[in-house]
């Protein structure tokens, strides 16, 4: 059998201001997570619709999947490739699910009993760290990953990316086009259906993380395959500012028809932009802290959620208390995932990747 080139396995240049997108996002969608919890009703939460964060990650997903692999998954498997995605996204989907158990074991603001036998337990860390979908939770509002909730994302990611290596890579363009479409007028329906495109996450709205994958991460992957990169001098800030508008756009009966708009038109636009601006060298760091920290904030934050749901159910702060436990915990929870990311996220998967090499080279 014909050798694996180590250079096969490199990693290509990144799109610096789309990392730093990506990180406004993971930042977005955890402030979105404490003010649902305070606020049940969506229309008074100022970023009420921070959930589409997921689906502005599923865009780029699939523009930087098909930039990363499309000139070379042939010619390095998909063995090699699902290796590739494995050790980019499970050490954190692991550390996730041990971060989970134990925030649901040793929550300090939980009064009540845990009512679960230790099988019980032991079954649904397991699904976590597996990345099986096990929607049993009463407790957790049927999520289908209890101990870490955000990793219904991560599920659809890893469907995608099967998806992509045994179908997408080698899918000619106007057929990629017709998926589009088809998954748009599916788009339409889910929101028409259910009043907002916020499903995805539980047993009952499991279709509908489909659906959102489908189109986004094909809208993604069009973007690159058509190199509709549009040049612009918006810089980082600019499209910060544009991407956040999506975000805090207000959570209305208009959903059915704004949330489509922003998922099938202005995310894929932003992707656009955000491939084809020229970075301030000043902003240059900033744009590397925030893509890097993206990741680990997404899939360690939820742990923190639960305890502050427990507190507030015990507490109801008022507004100020409020601003007073979030802006600290954005900060903690930031910091937090930094030092996930340097104490464990880097060197476990540095350590895989060249253990990886020297097995390509033997």
């Amino acid at each position: 059998m014909e050798k694996l080139s180590p250079a096969i396995l490199k990693t290509k240049q990144h799109f610096e201001i789309l990392d730093g997108l990506r990180g406004i996002a993971a930042i977005a969608v955890v402030t979105f997570h404490f003010m649902e919890i305070a606020y049940s009703d969506y229309s008074k939460d100022f970023i009420g619709h921070g959930f589409l964060a997921v689906d502005f990650f599923f865009c780029l997903s699939g523009f930087v999947i098909g930039y990363a692999y499309d000139d070379r998954i042939g010619k390095m498997g998909i063995k090699e490739f699902f290796k590739s995605r494995l050790i980019r996204l499970h050490p954190l989907v692991v550390f996730g699910s041990v971060l989970g158990l134990l925030g649901f074991i040793f929550d300090p603001f939980n009064a009540q009993p845990i009512a679960r036998s230790a099988g019980s337990i032991l079954l649904l860390f397991l699904s976590s760290i597996l990345m099986i979908p096990n929607p049993t939770m009463n407790e957790r509002y049927f999520n289908l990953f209890g101990f870490n909730a955000p990793a219904w994302s991560l599920f659809w990611e890893y469907v995608a990316n099967i998806v992509y290596a045994l179908v997408l890579c080698r899918l000619q363009r106007r057929y990629l086009i017709v998926l589009a479409a088809i998954s748009a007028v599916g788009i339409c329906y889910v929101a028409a259906h259910s009043g907002n495109l916020m499903g995805g996450w539980s047993g009952g709205t499991f279709w509908d993380g489909g659906v959102r994958i489908a189109y986004s991460f094909t809208a993604g992957l069009l973007v690159y395959r058509y190199n509709l990169i549009v040049k612009n001098k918006l810089g980082f800030i600019g499209l910060s500012i544009l991407l956040m508008l999506a975000f805090l756009s207000p959570f209305s009966t208009w959903n059915w028809l704004t949330e489509p708009f922003i998922v099938i038109i202005y995310f894929p636009l932003m992707v656009s932009l955000g491939a084809g601006a020229v970075l301030n060298n000043s902003l240059r760091k900033i744009c590397v802290f925030s893509g890097s920290i993206s990741y680990p904030l997404y899939m360690t934050h939820y742990a923190g959620m639960w305890m502050f749901g427990n507190y507030y159910a015990a507490n109801k702060p008022d507004a100020v208390h409020l601003a007073y436990i979030i802006i600290p915990g954005l900060v903690v929870l930031v910091t937090f995932a930094y030092l996930v990311m340097i104490g464990y996220d880097i060197p476990l998967r540095r350590y895989l990747t060249e253990r990886r090499k020297k097995q390509a080279v033997k």
